[in-house]
């Protein structure tokens, strides 16, 4: 693990359920390099956590105002956490 990543946690709401929200952040952390992973969350909001360094998190989270064609983003709520795992790849939970 590089010593200068950090961990941020992103909470991604709006219309991200359903719309290739998960396969796509996949692909993109992965482009990146990006260590984590992503998840639905009961409400129809989106949960990831990002492990980086902090310029590629910062692209990571643009992208995520963004999103896939079809998303809708109506609110990003970022916040930076301990790490708590130690991430071998970018994955998406269920």
């Amino acid at each position: 693990m590089n010593s200068d990543n950090i961990e941020i946690k992103v909470i991604i709401s709006g219309k991200v359920q359903g719309v290739f929200y998960r396969a796509e952040t996949k692909k993109a952390a992965d482009k990146l390099n990006i260590k984590g992973y992503v998840k639905n969350l009961s409400d129809g909001s989106v949960e990831a956590v990002f492990n980086a360094d902090q310029s590629k998190i910062n692209h990571m989270i643009k992208w995520c105002h963004k999103g896939p064609a079809a998303s809708r983003v109506d609110n990003i709520l970022t916040q930076r956490i301990e790490q708590s795992e130690n991430f071998d790849t970018f994955e998406i939970r269920y």
